[in-house]
């Protein structure tokens, strides 16, 4: 396949790239902003069953509040998490959806209008790692699934997610707050606050609630 390809429709689509949705080996995710990411269901149901045919060790959704506006699609998303993949919502809504197949591919997809809708699929390296790297920051700031649907996600201000980062990286307190251009006492304050917001009775406990949460990246 050339660097760059754009595809008009979506059964030209399906036919061009299913050998792309059943080779999936390392990681398939997908940001959406609902889960009609194609108009027609028989599409939309057959890239599915490739990649779950395909055996994915990893699968990542990243969706927009959107998406859970009714009951099926909450239980739809809530059956994935029970198969092993990893969902969640969200803070603001997404734009057209993307999706990318073990770091190699990126599939994006035009605006939904009348007639035949475009999608451009890649292989440049630098485009696909440029949007890697933004649907991992996007990911990042989103709430798990099931946290979303309880209400449970706490809310964290910029200086706390630094903070809880410099606890999972393992750094000393020290080393944390000087990186951080905190002063030690200051950076030990905002390790007690971040434990209440999260609930946790310990460091330890801190990073386990947060990757409930879908806090830690």
């Amino acid at each position: 396949m050339a660097e760059i390809v754009t595809i008009r429709g979506d059964l030209e689509f399906l036919a061009r790239t299913e050998h792309l949705f059943s080779s999936v080996r390392e990681e398939f995710v997908c940001a959406a902003r609902d889960l009609d990411t194609w108009p027609r269901p028989e599409a939309r149901q057959a890239a599915r069953v490739r990649v779950r045919n395909s055996g994915t060790p990893q699968t990542r959704k990243l969706l927009s509040p959107a998406s859970l506006a009714d009951e099926s699609s909450r239980a739809h998303l809530s059956e994935l998490v029970d198969e092993g993949a990893r969902v969640r919502i969200a803070a603001t809504p997404l734009p057209h959806e993307t999706i990318i197949i073990d770091r190699r591919y990126a599939i994006l997809a035009g605006v939904d209008a009348p007639g035949d809708r475009e999608y451009t699929v890649t292989t440049a390296p630098a485009l696909v790692g440029g949007v890697y790297a933004l649907f991992e920051a996007a990911w990042e700031t989103a709430t798990d699934l099931k946290a979303f649907l309880r209400g449970e996600q706490p809310q964290l201000d910029t200086e706390s997610r630094t903070v809880l980062h410099a606890l999972g990286s393992g750094a000393t307190d020290e080393t944390a707050a000087r990186e951080l251009g905190m002063s030690l006492r200051t950076y030990r304050r905002r390790v007690a606050e971040l434990l209440n917001t999260l609930d946790a009775g310990s460091r330890f406990q801190a990073g386990v609630r947060a990757g409930e949460l879908g806090l830690s990246g």
